[in-house]
């Protein structure tokens, strides 16, 4: 097995709270870390290995990637690395693009991609015995996706921390609710992650909502540095409303 940069304890002291005010593992899960290459999934890969060695309830981790046959984006490296963890590893691959042009309608190619993903990684975990699925969104994820519910829904609402799904038969984790994105991109740099590079035309063709409010709320924080940690109280009883996603 290869090694690895253990995480530090500020990381783990914050996922591990998060895990507890959310009971999300519980012993005899068996988890399946939805990983698209980025520092943040990478992250927690690392993160959920790094907890399984030591943690009092025991749990088993593996992990999935969705290739969307875009040009431009290689997950394969992905592949070479999950094996020298010893991790189980589900390489999913479906043109996406192709199929949005036959089955789009009045949707986004964002939005439509994004849906077809959530349906692959529930697909696989339901086909291998998984009743987790584990998430890499972090506190500016949440942070973003309130204000934009706010801003343009009139909805008091964000990501949530752990939830089951409509058929109740799979649950959803988000172990890096309380972390900031500061923390996933220093450890990934730190445990040099092989990260691929999201490189969709679709997402990068214009600024997106997600975009301005991560400016938004960047250059807020230059003036006021507790910002994230009042949007932290604020945000914790609406990461377990039912209609947050």
């Amino acid at each position: 097995m290869k090694d690895y940069l253990k995480p530090g304890k500020k990381l783990m002291r914050l996922v591990g709270k998060a895990m507890a005010d959310f009971d999300m593992l519980h012993d005899g899960d068996r988890v399946l870390l939805g990983l698209s290459g980025g520092k943040d999934s990478l992250s927690l890969l690392l993160v959920l290995h790094h907890l399984s060695t030591y943690a009092p309830i025991k749990f088993d981790l593996a992990a999935v990637t969705v290739d969307p046959e875009i040009d431009g984006f290689n997950p394969e490296p992905l592949k070479d690395y999950l094996n020298s963890l010893s991790i189980p590893y589900y390489y999913q691959q479906q043109d996406l693009q192709a199929q949005a042009q036959e089955s789009m309608q009045g949707d986004s190619f964002c939005s439509f991609c994004s849906r077809m993903k959530r349906g692959i990684l529930y697909t696989t975990a339901r086909k291998n015995g998984y009743n987790v699925l584990a998430l890499g969104q972090h506190l500016d994820d949440l942070a973003e996706s309130f204000l934009m519910s706010a801003f343009h829904n009139g909805k008091l609402q964000t990501m949530k921390a752990n939830y089951t799904i409509a058929k109740e038969d799979l649950r959803v984790i988000r172990p890096f609710a309380y972390v900031r994105e500061t923390q996933t991109t220093a450890y990934a740099k730190a445990a040099e992650v092989p990260i691929i590079l999201d490189n969709c035309p679709a997402c990068f063709s214009k600024p997106t909502q997600r975009e301005h409010m991560k400016q938004l709320l960047a250059n807020e924080e230059k003036e006021h540095p507790k910002l994230f940690n009042s949007l932290l109280q604020t945000l914790k009883p609406l990461m377990g409303i039912d209609h947050a996603k």
